[in-house]
């Protein structure tokens, strides 16, 4: 089955939690919906909760477990892990795995690789790589069809999302 993968980066936490409550009260589903954001985003105390653990197993390279706290603790799967030559980040979703899949070091890199393995062009992944590295937010949401896409750009869009781009995939079987 074909699905697209709809990707936005933006400035500021408060416009991520803005995308992804809306994105939420329009049905998308949490494991659909990832995040990556450097770990050191604003202030630690508002971001992090340290009282909660990140699944085991879930991200390679990370010293603690942590859960971001707001509309974003809704998100599946939230995991800090280290980024050989690019730092720590805090991640959920879909791009999580992939990351972790990748060991954060496939051939293109640990952000590039995991954003091609999720559809994006490598020339897209590299450009939001490099926004990523210098305190940007990239949210990507899964859509099953066309319509869940424009609807998801349309969100993204609203919140203040930067540099939308979207991708057919395909699922593995």
């Amino acid at each position: 089955m074909a699905e697209h993968a709809v990707f936005g980066i933006f400035a500021s936490r408060q416009a991520v939690e803005d995308a992804v409550a809306a994105l939420r009260d329009a049905d998308f589903r949490q494991s659909d919906i990832s995040i990556l954001a450097p770990e050191n985003l604003g202030d630690s105390r508002d971001l992090l909760s340290p009282t909660t653990k990140a699944p085991e197993g879930a991200a390679t390279g990370a010293a603690s477990g942590a859960v971001v706290g707001g509309v974003l603790g809704w998100l599946a799967g939230i995991g800090a892990l280290a980024i050989p030559g690019v730092g720590p980040f805090l991640a959920a979703g879909p791009i999580l795995a992939a990351l972790a899949g990748l060991g954060v070091g496939g051939a293109l890199g640990g952000i590039t690789g995991a954003l091609v393995g999720l559809g994006l062009p490598e020339h897209e992944a590299r450009r939001y790589e490099r926004r990523l590295v210098t305190g940007a937010i990239l949210v990507s949401v899964h859509a099953d069809n066309a319509e869940w896409a424009r609807l998801a750009k349309e969100i993204l869009k609203s919140a203040g999302a930067e540099e939308i781009s979207d991708a057919g995939e395909s699922r593995a079987a």
